[in-house]
C-alpha cells in the first residue's frame, strides 16, 4: 500500500475523482476521436449524466496509508458511522462530444490487485469494428490492443483490410504485428514502443518545451482544454445534485 498524506483523503484538497483522474481519460477521448480539431464547449459538449461514489476506508486502512493513527479535523466532515471515512474518489461521466457518445469512468480502491498497479480498460466502438484495450490479470496489469470486428462482418475480407492497414502502419512503427484469437486480433507491440507512464510525461514535456520555442500553442489545445474542464467541472455539479436526492 503506498503510503500518502493525510490531506490525499480530503476531496477539497485533493479533488474528487470526477474530476481528477478523469481529466486525462477525456483527453484521451479528444486525443483519439478528434486529433488536431478544435472543440468548442458551447457547441460541442452535452453532459447527459454523471455520478460519483465513495470509497470507504476503515480507521486501520487509514493508518496503513498515512501512518497517522486517528483522523485530522479537518477529515471529521466525511466521517459516517463514527469512524468510516468516505472519500468521495470515483465517478463516471456519460456524454456526446460533437454528437459522439462518450463514456468516462474512475474507480479508486484501498489496494491495487496483487501483483499489479492502475488497470485500465477501453472500447472505441467503430462501424466495421471496435478498438479494445485491456490491462487486466490475463494482460499481466500491461496495456494490450484487440481489434474486434462488428457482427456480421465478413472475417475473410476484414482480415485482409486489417492486414494493408498493418503495412501502413509499419511504415512508421516496424515490427507491429497482429495475432489471432477467437473472434478478435491483438495487436502485438514490441517492447521498444512500450515506454511507460514516466517517459510519456518527458514526450509532453519535450512538446511544450517546442511550443515555449516557437512562441505558440496549436490551435486546438485551449478550446479543448476549456472542453475538457467544461466536461469535469459540469458533470461535478450534476452528481452532487444527484448525491443529494
Amino acid at each position: 500500500v503506498l503510503k500518502r498524506p493525510a490531506w490525499y483523503f480530503d476531496v477539497q484538497q485533493q479533488g474528487e475523482g470526477i474530476v481528477d483522474v478523469t481529466t486525462h481519460l477525456i483527453d484521451l477521448v479528444q486525443w483519439e476521436c478528434f486529433p488536431g480539431q478544435k472543440l468548442d464547449y458551447h457547441k460541442n459538449i452535452q453532459i447527459s449524466g454523471a455520478r460519483r461514489w465513495p470509497t470507504i476506508i476503515t480507521p486501520q486502512q487509514f493508518t496503513g496509508v498515512t501512518r497517522l493513527q486517528k483522523y485530522p479535523d479537518y477529515l471529521h466532515r466525511y466521517i459516517v458511522d463514527d469512524s468510516l471515512l468516505y472519500v468521495y474518489a470515483n465517478g463516471e461521466i456519460v456524454y456526446k462530444i460533437k454528437g459522439i457518445w462518450a463514456k468516462v469512468a474512475v474507480e479508486w480502491n484501498y489496494r491495487a490487485p496483487e501483483g499489479g498497479g492502475d488497470t485500465y480498460y477501453s472500447v472505441m466502438k467503430g462501424t466495421k469494428a471496435g478498438l479494445i484495450i485491456r490491462q487486466g490479470k490475463e494482460q499481466n496489469y500491461r496495456p494490450e490492443l484487440y481489434v474486434k470486428p462488428v457482427a456480421g462482418t465478413d472475417r475473410s475480407a476484414f482480415a485482409a483490410t486489417l492486414q494493408n492497414a498493418m503495412k501502413t502502419i509499419n511504415k512508421q512503427y516496424s515490427a507491429i504485428t497482429l495475432k489471432k484469437l477467437s473472434g478478435m486480433w491483438q495487436v502485438i507491440i514490441p517492447q521498444k514502443y512500450r515506454l511507460g507512464h514516466e517517459a510519456h510525461f518527458g514526450q509532453m514535456l519535450a512538446k511544450y518545451l517546442n511550443y515555449l520555442v516557437q512562441g505558440k500553442l496549436p490551435d486546438w489545445e485551449v478550446p479543448n482544454m476549456l472542453a475538457k474542464y467544461y466536461t469535469t467541472t459540469t458533470a461535478l455539479q450534476i452528481a452532487k445534485k444527484a448525491t443529494l436526492k
